[in-house]
């Protein structure tokens, strides 16, 4: 059974390749089983990485995968379409276990060539990180022929889906004979909600859904949403929401069938008495003991303050927390990200990291220490085309295991500390944007307040 989409890419080109061919996604991690024996392609190595380690499922129609972004530039720029759309990013998945890693190739590839072999140039790439194999398909939105642009419809889309049922029945794959009808939702989201990571999307759901169980009128239920911090905009054709922080606005029919405003009014008038959200549980007490003294112990500053900080605001620190204000939309939305977020913090508290120019420093340390073990490695590979001993070469093998897993780790090393460096950025703006708007709503506040005490003199000597 394959399941696929399709959708723009609007931003950058060379980010959606690098996604698409990116070797810890297409690495074939069990060269000896005979499912991942007979790779197609060996697409590159990095400097570091032995050349017998790494080998990837991707191929290039009409293109070299390795040069795919500046082929398909050129062929923008040779027709002078450099605007808009940039390219296309087709998605293909199969069933767990139902495919091997060259079935599920050898389908991608069949289907781009019938699809876009003729005038366009496309990536193909197998996916094998999840336990469900998948293609990802990268398609220039120019065609190299005559420089016409691709143009993505329901008709395109229909043939996409007939072709690739078509392909997966002749390699004796199930089909969803009767898929449901109905808006497709984006892959991150779709993806996110497989993995059980919330969406923003659908945390207006969830805000929805609460603002109509406790609504008895329509009147009631923009008011909750009101209330939840949500610009409410009616009075026009499709009801739409903006939640805090975000841009745009959100109609919300397209949150679903339940969704429309017509089917919201009708979900309120089944209410007959109004649910409210339970009170949150008081906190069991601890008893701890203190050593030391409250006024000289070290404060938490730098990095390491700002990650425990968006924690605590984040409604996560501490674990029993019982308050009834409500996290921000903002943060809501990080909670995908949680378990990212948790490793950068623990890898601050446990390196002691502060700065930025310590967390430089300590990434430089890793990627050396990394460097001395790629070197390793690759003498070990070396050794093992030279020697004829049977039990040394799986000693061999075996050192090259723990290397390859110390290896593993520094690298996820890396990519936390990088990750630091990029997200700590977007925490001060979110928790600085948060403070304006805390101040801005205590100001209105105040001032609502004081208009109440103004009022309520005069209305008493009216009476």
């Amino acid at each position: 059974m394959a399941t696929t989409a399709i959708w723009d890419v609007t931003d950058r080109l060379d980010r959606v390749i690098d996604y698409a061919t990116n070797p810890q996604k297409t690495e074939n991690l069990d060269s000896s089983t005979p499912d991942f024996q007979g790779l197609r392609n060996v697409l590159e190595y990095t400097r570091e990485d032995g050349k017998t380690e790494q080998q990837f499922y991707v191929t290039g129609i009409n293109c070299d995968p390795a040069t795919a972004h500046e082929q398909m530039t050129r062929t923008k720029l040779q027709f002078q379409k450099t605007e808009g759309i940039l390219a296309f990013h087709a998605y293909q998945a199969f069933a767990p276990g139902e495919a091997t890693p060259e079935t599920a190739h050898a389908i991608g590839v069949k289907l781009a060539k019938e699809l876009w072999g003729e005038r366009f140039e496309v990536v193909v790439s197998t996916h094998l990180d999840k336990n469900h194999l998948h293609n990802h398909f990268v398609l220039n939105s120019v065609s190299f022929m005559d420089g016409k642009k691709y143009y993505d419809n329901n008709a395109t889309y229909a043939l996409m889906r007939q072709a690739s049922d078509r392909l997966c029945r002749e390699h004796a794959l199930s089909v969803i004979e009767n898929p449901k009808r109905g808006k497709s939702k984006h892959y991150a989201e779709w993806k996110a909600e497989q993995e059980g990571k919330p969406t923003w999307r659908g945390l207006i759901r969830e805000d929805v859904d609460q603002a109509v169980a406790a609504a008895m009128t329509f009147t009631q239920f923009i008011a909750a949403l009101r209330k939840q911090g949500y610009e409410v905009k009616t009075g026009v054709k499709h009801m739409a929401v903006r939640p805090l922080g975000k841009e745009r606005f959100v109609r919300l029919k397209t949150l679903g069938d339940d969704y429309s405003e017509e089917a919201i009014k009708q979900r309120i008038l089944q209410n007959r008495i109004p649910r409210r959200p339970p009170p949150l549980p008081e906190p069991k007490r601890k008893r701890c003991i203190l050593k030391g003294s409250l006024k000289t112990a070290k404060k938490l500053t730098g990095l390491q303050g700002l990650y425990f900080h968006y924690l605590y605001k984040m409604g996560i620190l501490p674990k029993p927390r019982a308050s009834p204000r409500r996290t921000h939309f903002l943060l809501r939305e990080d909670l995908r990200h949680l378990e990212e977020i948790t490793a950068q913090t623990k890898l601050l508290c446990k390196h002691h990291i502060s700065s930025k120019e310590q967390l430089f420093a300590y990434r430089s340390t890793v990627e050396r220490e990394m460097s001395t073990l790629y070197a390793a490695r690759k003498s070990l590979y070396n050794r093992i085309r030279r020697c004829r001993d049977e039990e040394q070469v799986t000693a061999y093998t075996e050192q090259i295991a723990g290397l390859t897993k110390q290896i593993s780790q520094l690298r996820q090393e890396v990519k936390l500390c990088t990750g630091i460096l990029s997200r700590s950025g977007e925490m001060q703006e979110k928790l600085s944007q948060i403070k304006q708007e805390e101040i801005q709503q205590r100001k209105e506040a105040k001032a609502y307040e004081q208009r109440s005490r103004r009022r309520g003199p005069s209305r008493q000597h009216e009476s």
